[in-house]
């Protein structure tokens, strides 16, 4: 199995800075393409910023110079650093992973999910 566990949410003041990681875990064969969704109270969950294992990064209008999005791939890690924050920036912050991995004895391409972390922008 794989366990994407994130990191580095919490209470910040506007315009301040946070920066989130996700590990990925388990029986790894390789990740593809990496992202990070957020859902506000009330709102559907929603893409934030997108990796390919290439590198090749999109984001959200929304966040655009302001948000980046990077990965390590020799630790299985993908970051969000988010400057400028606003208070519309405030969400549960999940980490979203197509995995390559061994399921038992059968090699497996799937989506995983992490469980998500809050981010709170105070004005």
């Amino acid at each position: 199995q794989v366990q994407l566990v994130e990191s580095g949410g919490g209470l910040v003041q506007a315009g301040g800075s946070l920066r989130l990681s996700c590990a990925a875990s388990g029986s790894i064969i390789s990740i593809n393409a990496m992202g990070w969704y957020r859902r506000a109270p009330g709102n559907q969950r929603e893409l934030v910023a997108h990796i390919t294992s290439g590198g090749s990064t999109n984001y959200a209008d929304s966040v655009k110079g302001r948000f980046t999005i990077s990965r390590d791939n020799a630790k299985n890690t993908v970051y969000l650093q988010m400057n400028s924050l606003k208070r519309e920036d405030t969400a549960v912050y999940y980490c979203n992973a197509v995995v390559s991995s061994v399921v038992v004895t059968t090699l497996t391409t799937r989506a995983y999910w992490g469980q998500g972390t809050q981010v709170t922008v105070s004005s």
